[in-house]
């Protein structure tokens, strides 16, 4: 009598183990390690400038992304790790421009629990008394002003080239404007 109750008592638990393990074996949220959906590109600024990097990763989970320098993080004063995408986008900031000091190549590194990977990109620095002639140059720095819509903020570039303002108009939208 015992095994038929145990022949007739299978039936039930094969169905019931395969929907129990199911999920487990193909779950759609695998864990992945991380790649770059934006990667800084080389750079080229002028001494007591400003430059900007841009990193951004995606993965599950999420990664970090920090910045390095000479294999160690990067970590002055006057550079900033601004993080954005609940940290997995950040924007390397560094100012002013110093050579030989920050002349390197700088490393995005985008790290999760499954593992890490790196991009790097070079900044160059050229000294502001080499500039080629008619290079644009920024007498008066970004500030923040508020203007009237009908009025035109100040601002002041002199070069060769026919310099090119951004300005906000009514809003977000960014209108170019030739001067």
């Amino acid at each position: 009598m015992m095994p038929r109750e145990v022949v007739t008592l299978m039936p039930f638990l094969l169905p019931l183990s395969a929907v129990l393990l199911t999920p487990l074996l193909h779950s759609s949220n695998a864990l992945s390690l991380p790649t770059f959906t934006k990667v800084p590109m080389d750079l080229i600024g002028v001494s007591g400038g400003a430059v900007s990097f841009v990193c951004q990763a995606s993965g599950d989970p999420k990664p970090k992304v920090t910045w390095n320098k000479k294999g160690k993080r990067v970590n002055s004063p006057l550079a900033w790790n601004i993080e954005f995408d609940e940290g997995a986008g950040a924007v390397l900031r560094i100012q002013p421009l110093r050579a030989p000091r920050d002349e390197n190549i700088y490393e995005c590194v985008a790290e999760n629990t499954v593992g890490e990977i790196t991009t790097s990109a070079k900044l160059s620095i050229i000294r502001e008394d080499l500039l080629p002639g008619g290079f644009p140059r920024i007498d008066m720095g970004p500030q923040l002003k508020v203007v009237e819509a009908v009025r035109q903020p100040p601002c002041c570039v002199r070069g060769g080239l026919r310099p090119v303002r951004d300005q906000l108009v009514q809003g977000p939208t960014p209108a170019r404007q030739a001067r």
